[in-house]
């Protein structure tokens, strides 16, 4: 009912720029409350960073982190962020120079074809690119721009998008996901993707101390983001998380095989790590990124008992 009447009152002209105005006042303060979390996580002294968690972690779940003795996913996501950021997972999250790690571990034909790198976007000349591409910030995760139309790309918005990206330190942003904070940042452009129907068909292997065992399926990022979970037999799970309700079930891919082959041999070695791919209209695939602190540990499991579930599949390494 109240969406309803929500409706038809923003058919009325005075009702529609009050209702504007309250949007636009309300991302306002979302967008200040983000800059004042940042500025107080990057100020922490390295000592602060557990309690920060904590109260990070009671506010976000309402219960107490338990940091010593972690048990489920998301409390042994936070254990690692705090004790496992090492200089390989640094490395490793850089959108640039993961490219050579992967190259000499499962070979290039893996890559998104390389259109450009570099330090400053004025440096950037839009003239000898395609008509399409993406343009990604190597130092975090989500900062993407997608350009399907050259022509229509206005150069001026992204500019402002990524110079503050550039001077912006992805670890401050979500929760201390650490392994990120000494990534240099740069810009990197790379050939456009998409299948046959818009969308760009998006497998998340979810490797434990190096075996894959969940494979997670993203459809309509973009639109109405959805996303469902196989074992490695294709057989649908019955978890999901909020975000990212499940969908309709989707047919077993033909390189199934040759994903989890490839997940094997890029999450060795670490706890635990998301290895991201493309599937493309041939059946050939793309590395997209490795994700070492999912969610950044602050997933909403459906149904809840599966982030104990997922947690005890996950062991630490010593201190």
């Amino acid at each position: 009912m109240k969406r309803i009447i929500y409706s038809i009152l923003k058919k009325i002209p005075l009702f529609r720029s009050l209702f504007e105005r309250i949007s636009f006042l309300e991302k306002r303060i979302n967008e200040l409350e983000l800059v004042v979390d940042y500025n107080f996580y990057k100020g922490l002294h390295p000592d602060n960073y557990a309690d920060a968690l904590k109260s990070l972690y009671r506010m976000w779940a309402g219960k107490t982190l338990d940091i010593e003795n972690p048990q489920t996913f998301n409390e042994k996501i936070q254990w690692l962020k705090l004790y496992d950021s090492t200089p390989i997972k640094t490395r490793l999250a850089d959108k640039y120079l993961v490219r050579d790690w992967v190259k000499e571990r499962i070979g290039e034909k893996y890559l998104i074809p390389l259109l450009g790198t570099w330090d400053k976007f004025d440096d950037i000349d839009f003239d000898e690119f395609p008509e399409q591409f993406v343009l990604k910030a190597n130092h975090g995760c989500g900062w993407n721009i997608i350009v399907k139309d050259k022509h229509s790309f206005d150069v001026a918005a992204a500019k402002e998008i990524f110079n503050r990206w550039l001077n912006t330190n992805f670890a401050f942003v979500n929760g201390l996901e650490l392994h990120y904070k000494d990534i240099p940042p740069k810009i990197i452009a790379e050939q456009y993707l998409e299948n046959y129907d818009g969308d760009l068909y998006d497998y998340k292997v979810f490797c434990f101390n190096g075996i894959p065992y969940y494979i997670g399926v993203d459809r309509e990022r973009h639109t109405n983001h959805k996303r469902n979970y196989y074992d490695l037999r294709w057989n649908l799970q019955p978890f999901s998380i909020s975000k990212c309700p499940q969908s309709v079930s989707i047919n077993k891919p033909y390189s199934l095989d040759e994903m989890i082959y490839l997940a094997k041999i890029l999450s060795r070695d670490f706890a635990i790590v998301r290895v991201d791919f493309y599937l493309l209209n041939d059946s050939s695939l793309k590395f997209g990124e490795l994700t070492f602190t999912p969610e950044s540990g602050m997933a909403r499991w459906n149904p809840p008992e599966y982030d104990l579930i997922l947690g005890q599949m996950i062991t630490l390494p010593e201190r």
